[in-house]
């Protein structure tokens, strides 16, 4: 299957991880898998985001992003998204974020309104670390560029061509990001793989 869809694609969101800790065996036999271009997108366990809601995890964001390192140039992002009950708290955010390995790519998802405000956006561009831009039916994330690069999750269940339209817009509009990632979700209907085409169309082939 994921070769199937690295011919096809050329990144993918795995949800995998997030459940288990990945093992360097088992990104080798992904990377293996896939054409060099590849890139892949890893969610973060749930034991750092939901157990500890980034709370005295250093050992585990350690573990993690030692086995990430085995993809190389293959790794895309970690996304470390947010349970909806984790309300601000930049205090939280500031000790996580002091301790995050300098040269990775990170997005994160929150998932609490109260996120979404300039004291968080400052934190995370500080550290050129990305703000997921999430769109779904229950919450829209603003788009705020605090990195070089972008990171989009679109959730909604009744996208139209318009809007796959007017999404690539809102990437090609910003002139900081020198790479954007998209993931749509649609597992169950199989829509993500055909939205992703369309963007890309959209987007020119980029």
């Amino acid at each position: 299957m994921l070769p199937y869809y690295a011919e096809r694609l050329r990144t993918v969101e795995i949800n995998y991880t997030f459940y288990r800790m990945p093992t360097p065996k088992l990104l080798a036999g992904w990377s293996a898998a896939t054409p060099p271009e590849f890139r892949f997108t890893l969610k973060a366990p749930r034991r750092i985001t939901h157990d500890a809601r980034l709370r005295g995890c250093d050992d585990l964001v350690a573990a993690f992003c030692d086995a990430a390192r085995t993809l190389g140039p293959k790794l895309a992002v970690l996304l470390f998204q947010l349970p909806p009950s984790l309300k601000a708290d930049v205090g939280l955010l500031d000790g996580f974020l002091a301790t995050f390995p300098e040269g990775m790519r990170a997005a994160f998802e929150f998932r609490h309104p109260s996120w979404h405000a300039d004291a968080v956006y400052e934190r995370l561009a500080a550290q050129g670390l990305a703000l997921c831009v999430a769109d779904s039916e229950r919450l829209t994330t603003p788009t705020v560029a605090t990195a070089p690069y972008g990171y989009f999750r679109l959730r909604d269940a009744g996208y139209t061509s318009a809007d796959v339209t007017r999404w690539a817009q809102t990437m090609q509009d910003e002139s900081r990001w020198g790479d954007v990632f998209v993931y749509f979700k649609h597992e169950a209907e199989g829509k993500g793989p055909e939205l992703a085409s369309q963007l890309v169309t959209a987007l020119g082939g980029a």
